[in-house]
């Protein structure tokens, strides 16, 4: 048998008196387990905590990945185009210029790879609909916040490259072969 009670007030002030209460009104059933809501809830979840901790870890992980990723691939990107960086600065680029250049050209690629993933998850939330609690595969608020949170770390990943563009220098540039 199983009885809650809810207080106002911290419960281990009144796991006594409720003892000695049930026992008055039960005295051939001993009152064995006395636990807080909190308790039991964290007790009922601790099997998942581990996979959680696991997968978001390796959530990270990704993220990280996917950043250095993206510096490898725009830092390539400003070195092939170096030749036209150099011509663009001689010509009187100004480094507000250049570092428009290089983000506005990956930014589309991000932006391009958001909507793709977008429709990709859309298409395939179906699939994750009886494992998730409380949400919905297909919510807005927390498709925008991944969303936000991707082009966030993308634009971050991108400016590093962009930035070291935006000090070229036009006759090294025009030098470079």
């Amino acid at each position: 048998m199983s009885v809650v009670v809810r207080t106002k007030s911290a419960p281990a002030t009144f796991t006594l008196p409720i003892k000695k209460a049930l026992a008055e009104v039960l005295p051939d059933r001993p009152v064995s387990n006395v636990e807080t809501m909190e308790q039991v809830v964290r007790d009922s979840t601790r099997s998942r905590r581990f996979p959680m901790l696991l997968l978001a870890t390796f959530a990270v992980l990704a993220l990280v990945l996917a950043a250095i990723g993206i510096i490898g691939v725009v830092s390539y990107s400003v070195e092939q185009r170096t030749h036209e960086i150099g011509i663009r600065v001689a010509l009187g680029a100004r480094s507000v210029d250049v570092l428009r250049l290089v983000l506005g050209g990956s930014m589309k690629w991000v932006l391009a790879g958001l909507t793709l993933g977008i429709a990709g998850s859309l298409g395939l939330a179906h699939l994750l609909r009886d494992l998730l609690y409380g949400v919905r595969p297909t919510d807005p608020l927390v498709l925008g916040a991944v969303s936000v949170l991707l082009t966030s770390v993308a634009l971050v990943a991108c400016y590093v490259p962009a930035r070291r563009a935006t000090k070229v220098d036009p006759m090294v540039a025009l030098r470079y072969e």
